[in-house]
């Protein structure tokens, strides 16, 4: 079982959690980017990737048993924050297309750059799939 932990004086976060407890088995998920399960990239579009390293990360999870509403935590890697923030909108339509609408506690970080040289995004998750 999940449960959001949002101190009551606070505004409502918005495409996020601040927090989240949970209970049962653990998954944790590497840094996924925004190339397929061939490691080709196929967009070197920011939205494009956002869309292919969400759906990678929910096919990482489904072999551990989870699903997309069983995330607590999510981390970003952009490396530019432009890109990041002037794509929002469409970044929540990806979002809640893959995942749907379940906000698990999120950070998001600009970065110099990722290993990977045609990579824009990388996202790393843990999940908990509850006992």
């Amino acid at each position: 079982m999940h449960r959001v932990l949002h101190p009551p004086l606070w505004p409502k976060a918005s495409g996020y959690s601040n927090g989240v407890s949970a209970r049962g088995t653990q998954i944790f998920v590497s840094g996924q980017i925004g190339w397929n399960q061939a490691q080709e990239f196929e967009s070197d579009d920011f939205v494009g990737q956002v869309d292919q390293a969400l759906q990678n990360v929910v096919a990482v999870m489904k072999e551990g048993g989870a699903l997309p509403e069983h995330l607590v935590r999510m981390n970003w890697y952009v490396v530019s924050k432009d890109l990041y923030v002037n794509n929002l909108q469409k970044i929540g339509e990806v979002y809640r297309r893959v995942i749907g609408r379940h906000y698990p506690a999120m950070s998001c970080v600009v970065v110099a750059a990722l290993i990977e040289a045609r990579a824009l995004v990388e996202i790393e998750v843990t999940a908990v799939v509850p006992d």
